[in-house]
């Protein structure tokens, strides 16, 4: 009791003389806090920060919500934001393992709440530069690592519901058309996954052609599913204060434990000034336990991010499921900035750590200093996924409704590679996926790191193709003296297009497997196109003129809005719907048929 009493009386001394931006919570002799940030030198500043709007919710399960927890996660949130005690991350270890894990908490002085400037925006976003199109006797394969993050489409989403567009950075056009389902048949003969391709024209500019191509992977019901070692690693220090951060993580989380089973278990881990353990490993039967230790976390102190990766990493090892799914879930608002933070160190020790079977996801939160180029990284160097809550609605998209394909690979380092005809291609140019670009013979080299597909996953790429006779939309070159620049016989009698070539692991092996289809083009128009085909040639069409895309054509919100209603289907979630919404606003936003140069 002495112990704890100058405990409380140093809280209280702290908390009462700090000056704005010192850490009252850190105790420990760690060095005072390094504000370093990992922008690109050439990024362009930050937009304002949108105010933060209501958290978004949906009737049909806010309530499960709050029944699921009985009064105590939901109950907590206020309690949590006020700053009446002392962050948890605060206590010394040696006092959290007297209460068997779990974190005492201390007093704050009365009137002195961890100071947070909500106003001062530090949001990254890695910058982005468009692919072009290429002229296939150049440069006949298109390369690149799968990506099944769907963040940038929350992100664009909050912007809009917040009245503002969206910084062209956040809009990753390829996460905006892969947050959709579709309608691709389940893979068959034992692969992971299938392969679909359609052609039709491009409805941003009908004198070319749009090539989409489907993944599929298997989908695994829950009961099947092998069991969870997971270990939440979760961001308490005091940029997490806001309604939008902590509280709604603590809500979201709760969903995800309450489909726990008794052969799954939770440990969390906490990071702020300091490290440290809440709740060692934990049967997916005590729920009430691990509920209760989300509910007793607070925010304050500084954000040690990387000590927290590394005890993340040291908790799931000690448990490690050889026949199971090891997986570290970050929860944070990206910001590290006491001791391991630079993206080159936080590379190294994800990527040392994968190779021992543990993944790490990460779940992005909040507004006004989002790291999501720093999050999007971790998650694509751990073997992971990135997603961005940005209510509960979302939370239920990612934690429950897509819980397998965001906890259980099926497919690891899967590479796409196109390869066209130059017989029936002038130019091609992918659609997004510009982060995620390999070299050629990268496809091959069982060395190089690419993306992973999750349970139920689809993975959708397009590319826009300029027929042969057709003006290409960029700079020309001199022809080559020493090249065969034509195409022969064999080349046109194909009536080939294009040859689609996937690599993939399965998520313990080492040695890659192919998989290998040709597509052809019978020359539809759009609008007799699949409904799939349609809806996702809207939602890229959205992404190129939120981008300002110099390579946006004729698109406008109208073409965007009548594509996209009329092939709506059966939107069973009711997400479809939503991006009309969104069209709709980004409309208004921008105050025209088109957005204007900004």
């Amino acid at each position: 009791m002495k112990r704890i009493a100058a405990l409380v009386l140093l809280a209280t001394s702290i908390a009462c003389s700090h000056e704005k931006g010192a850490d009252p919570s850190d105790i420990s002799q760690l060095p005072p806090p390094k504000q370093e940030s990992s922008k690109l030198a050439d990024a362009p500043p930050s937009p304002p920060p949108p105010p933060p709007p209501a958290l978004r919710t949906e009737p049909s399960f806010a309530k499960g919500v709050e029944g699921g927890v009985a009064g105590g996660v939901a109950g907590g949130v206020v309690g949590g934001v006020v700053g009446t005690t002392m962050s948890p991350s605060a206590i010394p270890m040696s006092i959290a393992a007297e209460n068997g894990g779990a974190f005492k908490r201390a007093a704050r002085s009365p009137g002195a709440p961890y100071e947070y400037d909500s106003d001062h925006n530090t949001e990254e976003y890695g910058r982005i530069v468009e692919n072009r199109f290429l002229d296939p006797t150049r440069e006949p394969l298109s390369t690149f690592g799968v990506d099944v993050d769907r963040a940038s489409y929350a992100m664009v989403r909050r912007f809009l519901d917040s009245g503002q567009l969206p910084p062209r950075d956040a809009v990753r056009i390829e996460e905006l058309v892969n947050y959709f389902e579709y309608d691709y048949p389940a893979p068959r003969g034992g692969e992971p996954f299938s392969i679909t391709t359609e052609v039709a024209s491009c409805p941003w500019n009908d004198r070319h052609r749009l090539l989409r191509i489907g993944l599929q992977a298997e989908k695994i019901d829950l009961k099947d599913l092998p069991p969870n070692n997971l270990v939440f690693l979760l961001d308490v220090s005091g940029s997490m204060a806001s309604p939008d951060k902590l509280p709604l993580l603590k809500s979201s989380l709760a969903m995800l434990v309450d489909n726990l089973r008794s052969d799954d278990s939770v440990a969390i881990v906490v990071y702020a000034g300091n490290a440290g353990l809440v709740l060692p490993p934990t049967p997916g039967t005590q729920k009430g336990r691990i509920l209760d230790a989300l509910e007793r976390l607070e925010s304050g102190g500084s954000t040690a991010g990387g000590a927290g990766i590394v005890l993340a990493y040291e908790t799931a090892r000690d448990h490690f499921l050889r026949r199971g799914n090891n997986r570290v879930i970050l929860a944070t608002d990206g910001d590290f900035n006491v001791g391991v933070s630079s993206d080159g160190e936080l590379q190294r020790l994800i990527e040392k750590e994968r190779a021992s079977g543990i993944f790490l996801s990460v779940l992005g939160f909040g507004t006004g200093n989002v790291k999501d180029s720093k999050m999007e990284l971790l998650a694509d160097k751990g073997n992971g996924n990135y997603a961005y809550i940005d209510g509960l609605g979302e939370a239920k998209k990612v934690l429950v409704t897509e819980m397998g394909g965001t906890l259980v690979t099926v497919a690891k380092d899967v590479k796409l590679q196109v390869e066209f005809n130059p017989a029936h291609v002038a130019a091609y140019r992918l659609i997004g996926y510009e982060n995620r670009m390999l070299a050629a013979e990268d496809f091959n080299d069982d060395k190089k790191d690419a993306g992973e597909i999750g349970a139920g996953h689809s993975v959708t790429a397009l590319y826009e193709i300029v027929p042969p006779g057709v003006p290409v939309p960029s700079g020309s070159v001199d022809p080559l003296k020493y090249q065969a620049t034509r195409s022969d016989a064999t080349r046109k009698a194909s009536g080939e297009l294009a040859t689609v070539k996937i690599r993939y692991k399965k998520p313990d092996g080492d040695r890659s497997m192919l998989l290998s289809e040709t597509v052809s083009d019978s020359g539809l128009k759009i609008e007799v196109s699949s409904s799939d085909m349609r809806f996702a040639a809207a939602v890229a069409e959205l992404g190129l003129l939120l981008r300002d895309s110099e390579y946006k054509g004729d698109a406008s919100f109208a073409e965007i809005t009548r594509l996209a209603t009329r092939a709506a289907g059966r939107d069973t979630e009711g997400h479809r719907g939503d991006f009309i919404g969104l069209v709709g606003k980004a409309e208004r936003i921008a105050g025209t048929k088109e957005i204007a140069m900004r």
